[in-house]
């Protein structure tokens, strides 16, 4: 539901003079309490801010005053324009505090108080960002909603809206039940879909989402470009199971041009978090945990698939960037970067080309050549984002490099500005640590140790759920986000989710039934705590004051906590030989078969379980005392049909009961509980799943 513009524009142009005159209690800025960077940035500020909290709303009735809801977070750009512009203003400040109760919200604190309120901006306006700015009446239902506003504008909105409320109540609240309404209908999801799995529904949904892929710089043909890794990951598992070249390619060019591009630091490592233009050349300059952590999962899998060496460089350069600017002292990954330093965004990261020539000498050319400095490449000012315009072979051949002689160029120059990087202001660190990104974070670490056999990856991913259990978990329940100090204890859907994948990724490569046992618990509870009644689904959060439920289904940066629960069941239904598992899981696709057919770019993860109905999907159980080494060499194998289980003893759980020989280890493949005979090469297994199963020892 979108509503027209000229119903939102009529609301406010009809408006009678007149001002409001309430007599303003006694308060001031009450964020310098808090824990969230965001909010604290925000606690000088001579606007009367608030913390989200039940009372705000018991003081909009008892007043009889709007709310003004204003959420950001710590590493936004635009966030820090508005407030220096215009929350750091008196007379703007005046009508504020005099008019209205006014609320800060960290939205990485708060992500269902974010949600609920984008949703209702994007209905209003058709579309959303941050900051973001809702005004809304005691009851919590929005009367406006909008994203960065210049200081005259601001002014011009806060008058004509509380004069609406005076002089027409009525017809404001009438327009907020719609709103209200609009953003209850977004987040109701229909049951599973009676007629069942429909045949051709991923080819049919490919036809369509073809059309917009960007042929020559990869993603979508968008001016701005997110990295996506739900849809990388259907992508990947796509082609791999269908055969479908096209899609193959598209997802190489994607991967090697967000690689070579200067959405990815050249320099220090990590992505940040989208491409300004088309090429993935100018980013925006926050870097975020939870993108980075999934890439560093999407990259090891594709070294995986397609071998190559960058892909591998770029996993080891996010591990690198994550460890050095990202990694608390005693454990647990830190929320994001700022994209400003002393209030200019990207300055850490950018170049003159001056600095680079006095910085490398006679190095400069050939250094030049490589990351794009020339003046048509050129930012503003004249300065410059590192950035490569093809692969490292074709540089090496067309300037008479053997790759060797090209890599010590690269490290030499890498190390001098770092070195030079060093010495400037380091951006601001939002110092949260939250649950779910710190999760996606170990399965990305669980990925990384099977594609590169790096024992270093599985060590750290072991060490940080260590940490997590520590200082986020209370029994059965999970907080969303962990800083000394911090009393909030609210977990949602996704850090139960996402929790619950990360043990249960850790259970497959580490073959440590705890971790399998703490799966369970997680599942359990969010089973408990978040069923919403209406569909197979989840609700977002446990107990929602907000206007309407959230029931959170599309995969964007992040994947939705519902694809990844889906996956869950039906891993663990295949674990556990457990049918009311998959009926659970199948249930939950097949409710969103739907909207992956209309928009598989923003449900690529329901497409990627909707491939284990369209092709065969195998249970791998390895059992023996060299089970660890045959499951390892097997990881090294994309393999998104089958599930890959390992004990090095005897074990009751149902995929190895009966199957332990203490005198020889052996690879069962099976599908649907159905074995075939037991095998003691990773080959014979590989072939058993293809179609080409050689004779059985």
């Amino acid at each position: 539901m979108k509503f027209p513009a000229l119903l939102w524009f009529g609301l406010l142009a009809s408006l009678l003079a007149g001002s409001c005159t309430q007599k303003e209690p006694t308060r001031q800025n009450m964020l310098g309490g808090e824990t969230s960077p965001y909010l604290l940035q925000h606690a000088e500020n001579p606007v009367h801010w608030q913390p989200w909290g039940d009372e705000i709303w018991e003081m909009a009735r008892r007043e009889n005053k709007l709310v003004l809801i204003s959420i950001g977070y710590s590493s936004c750009h635009w966030c820090h324009v508005m407030e220096a512009e215009t929350f750091e203003n008196d007379s703007v400040a005046d009508l504020m505090n005099s008019r209205f109760i006014n609320v800060k919200v960290d939205r990485e604190e708060r992500p269902d108080v974010d949600q609920v309120y984008m949703t209702a901006v994007q209905l209003m306006t058709g579309s959303g960002g941050w900051p973001l700015n809702v005004v809304v009446l005691p009851n919590g239902k929005p009367v406006y909603g909008g994203t960065y506003h210049t200081r005259e504008r601001w002014l011009q909105v806060l008058e004509e809206i509380s004069k609406r409320f005076e002089s027409d109540p009525e017809k404001l609240s009438d327009y907020a039940d719609r709103v209200a309404q609009g953003v209850a209908e977004v987040n109701l999801v229909p049951g599973p879909d009676k007629g069942g799995f429909r045949e051709g529904v991923l080819e049919t949904a490919l036809t369509g989402w073809r059309t917009r892929w960007d042929q020559k710089w990869g993603g979508n043909s968008e001016t701005q470009k997110f990295m996506l890794p739900p849809t990388l990951e259907f992508l990947m598992a796509y082609s791999h199971l269908s055969g479908d070249s096209g899609a193959g390619d598209h997802l190489e060019l994607t991967l090697d041009r967000m690689a070579l591009g200067g959405v990815f630091d050249q320099v220090g490592g990590g992505f940040y978090r989208y491409s300004t233009d088309p090429r993935w050349h100018i980013p925006h300059f926050e870097k975020m945990l939870y993108d980075n952590a999934q890439l560093l999962g999407v990259y090891a899998k594709a070294y995986s698939v397609y071998s190559k060496p960058e892909y591998k460089r770029v996993v080891e350069q996010i591990f690198a960037f994550l460890q050095r600017d990202m990694k608390a002292q005693d454990g647990g990954y830190y929320a994001a970067l700022d994209a400003d330093t002393e209030g200019e965004e990207g300055k850490f990261y950018l170049w003159q080309a001056g600095e680079l020539e006095a910085l490398l000498g006679e190095d400069f050319p050939l250094f030049a050549a490589y990351y794009g400095i020339r003046p048509e490449l050129a930012w503003e000012k004249g300065r410059y984002v590192p950035f490569r315009e093809g692969p490292d072979g074709d540089f090496a051949r067309a300037n008479d490099l053997s790759p060797g002689e090209l890599q010590a160029h690269r490290e030499r120059w890498r190390t001098l500005l770092m070195q030079r990087r060093s010495g400037r202001s380091f951006p601001g660190r939002d110092d949260k640590i939250i649950t779910s990104w710190n999760a996606l974070l170990i399965s990305g670490l669980a990925d990384a140790y099977e594609a590169l056999g790096d024992s270093t990856y599985l060590k750290e991913a072991r060490a940080l759920y260590a940490f997590i259990a520590e200082h986020a978990q209370n029994g059965s329940r999970l907080r969303h986000s962990y800083k000394e100090g911090d009393t909030r204890s609210q977990g949602f859907l996704e850090d139960y989710a996402f929790m619950a994948r990360a043990a249960f990724r850790l259970y497959q490569v580490s073959g440590e039934e705890e971790y399998l046992d703490q799966a369970e618990i997680w599942i359990q509870t969010l089973q408990d705590r978040f069923q919403d009644p209406d569909s197979p689904l989840f609700r977002y959060n446990e107990d929602s004051e907000l206007i309407a439920p959230i029931v959170k289904t599309d995969d964007g940066v992040m994947p939705s906590p519902n694809t990844v629960l889906a996956e869950l069941y039906l891993d663990l239904g295949h674990f556990f030989y457990r049918q009311e598992y998959l009926e659970k899981g199948k249930e939950m696709i097949l409710a969103l078969q739907d909207r992956f057919l209309q928009l598989p770019e923003n449900h690529a993860g329901w497409g990627r379980l909707l491939l284990r109905y369209q092709y065969p999907f195998y249970e791998v159980a390895i059992a023996g005392e060299d089970a660890e080494i045959l499951r390892a060499e097997l990881a090294r194998e994309f393999l998104p049909d089958a599930l890959v289980v390992y004990t090095t003893q005897q074990s009751k759980l149902p995929l190895f009961e009966g199957r332990f020989d203490p005198g020889q280890t052996r690879i069962f493949v099976c599908q649907d509980h159905s074995c075939r005979l037991p095998v003691t090469e990773v080959g014979q297994a590989m072939s058993q799943m293809r179609g080409n199963p050689s004779p059985f020892p």
